[in-house]
């Protein structure tokens, strides 16, 4: 074994804690062997995947862009669901499509390119984008860069699978996870520090470095050790939708699970209208940008473990407890309108309410992600979890379009103020949900 073998599978041992990386599960012996450098390749194609994420969130950067360029306010709404309804919708077809491919990686490769170029295009927008048609140009990007993302999440998931073994997983996507937590810190600080300058620049900047983030992931991509696949057994995708309404009609936990995570939806589709509620009080200077980077991701970082520890004793406690959460701040947040006018042109409150939701949204996710896991058994849970998916990525996309509608009318603050009451609404809907931690899952036919 060459010397750079050597080395390159005695740090992937330090790194994994692992005493001997010939020891695999569930991958063939050829990939065993690659296994090292696919690991380190597959955490530099994380870092810039989960870096380019947060460089062009959806929730706190393009609503500022939004905002920067003097794009309508019910165009802010449909940020959210366009960037996650596309994302979610094409997966079951294409999940079929990447079966029958024996080698996934390039579909991996197609999807990180389509995201490059689609935050390549929002940087442009950032410079030269204005008012109602600079808006519509960034909802055009931002659709063909949530189609990418799609394509990149089915086929990573299914190369990663392939690539590296049970066990080691987790500690990839979670060394993965604190170093892009530490590099986006690190830009919202630089930001700050950079102070009150006009910030169509430096949202170029950081939506041009989501680009190269995303250029990365797709050579990393490309350079893993990939053998091919079995092409025998895809699903087919109405086949597949048609099994989901029909679980829901048998399974009425199942039934309430979903119509609990729509109304849940309240959080995912606040953020924007907070984000963009601090910028139009407190300004479009940098460092106020900067303050919500570091609020929210500090935020983020805290919330994981806590929420993770509290959803395996009870998931559904978790949902309902975030939603009243998030109530509370959709709350908080249009109640900023009646600060005295000193607090209210300052971003800090904003910040503080902006991070008290993403703590909110980050025990949402984390609690129905562990429920539906835990709802469904062996034999049903993929079906279970891709149905969800479709189905939430068309109520957010309608949901959306709704407030965007009501966006012109009732503003920022008129908004959130009807977010609240579906917080409310969805906390009292999973507060009615089943425990499934505690007992074993029963079969669809005797369900409540």
């Amino acid at each position: 074994m060459p010397a750079t073998d050597t080395s390159l599978t005695r740090l992937f041992e330090r790194v994994t804690g692992d005493e001997d990386s010939r020891l695999c599960r569930d991958i063939s012996d050829d990939a065993c062997q690659q296994q090292p450098g696919n690991f380190f390749r597959h955490l530099l194609a994380a870092l810039g995947n989960k870096l380019a994420d947060e460089l062009s969130n959806a929730r706190l950067i393009l609503p500022w862009l939004m905002g920067a360029i003097g794009a309508p306010v019910w165009m802010v709404g449909l940020l959210v669901p366009i960037r996650e309804a596309g994302a979610l919708l094409p997966q079951l077809l294409i999940a079929g499509y990447i079966r029958l491919r024996p080698i996934r990686k390039w579909v991996w490769v197609a999807g990180g390119v389509a995201q490059a170029l689609g935050a390549a295009i929002l940087g442009l927008l950032a410079l030269f984008g204005h008012g109602s048609w600079g808006g519509a140009l960034v909802l055009i990007a931002l659709t063909g860069l949530a189609l990418g993302r799609g394509l990149s999440s089915v086929a990573t998931k299914d190369v990663l699978g392939k690539t590296i073994a049970k066990q080691r997983r987790g500690t990839l996507m979670g060394w993965s996870a604190s170093a892009a937590g530490a590099l986006t810190l690190l830009v919202g600080a630089t930001l700050i520090l950079l102070g009150d300058q006009p910030g169509h620049s430096a949202l170029a900047v950081l939506l041009f470095a989501a680009a190269l983030g995303w250029i990365l992931n797709a050579l990393c991509a490309a350079a893993i050790r990939e053998a091919p696949g079995a092409t025998a057994g895809g699903a087919n995708a109405w086949q597949s939708v048609r099994q989901g309404f029909s679980l829901m009609q048998r399974d009425r936990r199942f039934l309430h699970f979903n119509l609990s995570r729509a109304l849940l939806l309240s959080s995912a589709l606040a953020l924007p209208y907070l984000a963009l509620l601090g910028q139009q009080n407190s300004g479009t200077d940098l460092a106020s940008l900067g303050i919500l980077i570091v609020t929210s991701g500090v935020a983020s970082m805290i919330a994981g473990p806590i929420w993770g520890r509290l959803a395996d004793r009870s998931s559904r406690r978790v949902m309902r407890n975030s939603a009243i959460g998030a109530a509370a701040c959709c709350l908080a947040g249009a109640a900023c309108a009646w600060l005295p006018e000193t607090m209210r042109a300052s971003v800090w409150p904003y910040a503080l309410v902006y991070g008290l939701m993403m703590i909110a949204h980050a025990g949402i996710r984390l609690g129905r992600k562990t429920y539906v896991i835990d709802l469904a058994d062996s034999d049903t849970r993929a079906l279970y979890v891709a149905f969800s998916n479709t189905f939430t990525g068309v109520l957010m996309l309608a949901v959306g379009l709704m407030l965007g509608a009501l966006a012109q009318w009732l503003g920022s603050a008129g908004l959130l103020l009807l977010l609240a009451a579906l917080a409310i609404t969805a906390a009292l809907s999973s507060h009615a949900l089943a425990e499934v931690e505690e007992t074993k899952r029963q079969a669809p036919a005797n369900a409540l």
